[in-house]
């Protein structure tokens, strides 16, 4: 099927695309001197533009932000008004202009010149005034808009925005920054969520719901009611996981149940998982193995429980 209007969007993504290919193919040198010059900052990058480029800086600065290079936007027109106070010498500055002419960025070029401030710039024209000024130019290719007219960025911003994505990821892989690093600056929200460690969202100390091998079940039955998280751990005397009494355990012995002890009922070896694991992969661990718990053990050694989770718990925060 074909409208204009699916004419012009198919249009408009194959020209950015092939846009994005031509600037993964010129890239040179010049990439891995950016690289040295954001390491080499011993305070944040400071990205700024104006207009499209302006919004664009922005999300760069975030990015960069949330994957381990300390990152802020300043917006041009204000740092002409005060808030270059908020840039220091020990800073590295990132410009942006695809002109390379915007006049907003000037009093901003001349600040960090003045203060021996590095300037790295992102623009299609070298020899512009930007362009004249930066220790090192990341060069867009220049290619025609997206639009067809020229005059409404599209191409050109799409293709700056992936250059700052390819900064940071090369920045944060640089600096080996792991999933648990990003965690701890996206501890909100569904991010937050996938990313979130059993040991958030564990119960432990004197929530976890634990017997011995001897306790009658007539008092493991009161501990997982008392508990409420429908199962009970069994400890052995070195304190050790040595089973775990479910549901299912109940019905199979049903029958003389509170004649029996613990250690009588309980499934042996039950399946735990450790702290510092993802509770996305204890979700999988208990959806594969139509469970609803797993008891929480230290790496190594012997199997000493520290808490429990349960899938109502994952379910909570948006996991599942």
């Amino acid at each position: 099927m074909s409208t204009p209007f699916l004419d012009t969007a198919r249009r408009v993504i194959r020209t950015e695309a092939e846009a994005l290919t031509t600037l993964a193919d010129g890239l040179d040198t010049r990439f891995r001197d950016a690289i040295d010059l954001l390491l080499n900052s011993k305070g944040r990058v400071i990205v700024t533009g104006i207009g499209k480029s302006g919004h664009i800086a922005r999300k760069i600065a975030a990015t960069m932000a949330s994957t381990g290079t300390p990152a802020q936007f300043v917006h041009p027109a204000e740092a002409s008004h005060g808030d270059l106070g908020m840039i220091t010498s020990a800073d590295v500055v990132l410009a942006i202009s695809n002109s390379g002419e915007a006049p907003e960025l000037a009093n901003l070029v001349i600040y960090a010149k003045r203060f021996s401030i590095p300037l790295l710039g992102i623009t299609s024209v070298e020899t512009s005034s930007l362009g004249r000024e930066c220790d090192v130019v990341l060069l867009l290719p220049r290619l025609g808009e997206a639009c067809g007219t020229g005059v409404v960025p599209s191409s050109s911003t799409t293709m700056t925005l992936a250059l700052g994505d390819a900064l940071a990821i090369a920045l944060m892989e640089h600096r080996a920054f792991t999933p648990e690093n990003f965690r701890d600056f996206h501890p909100g929200g569904k991010l937050g969520a996938q990313l979130s460690r059993v040991s958030d969202l564990m119960h432990s100390g004197d929530d976890m719901p634990l017997v011995t091998p001897d306790t009658p079940m007539s008092d493991a039955l009161i501990e997982i009611s008392q508990k409420s998280f429908g199962v009970v751990g069994v400890a052995d005397a070195d304190g050790h996981l040595a089973g775990i009494i479910t549901d299912g355990d109940l019905r199979r012995h049903m029958d003389g149940l509170l004649s029996l002890s613990a250690k009588d009922v309980m499934t042996a070896s039950p399946v735990t998982i450790e702290p510092g694991a993802l509770a996305e992969k204890a979700v999988a661990m208990m959806q594969a193995r139509k469970i609803t718990s797993l008891f929480v053990v230290a790496a190594g050694g012997p199997p000493k429980p520290l808490g429990l989770i349960r899938i109502h718990d994952c379910l909570r925060v948006g996991l599942g």
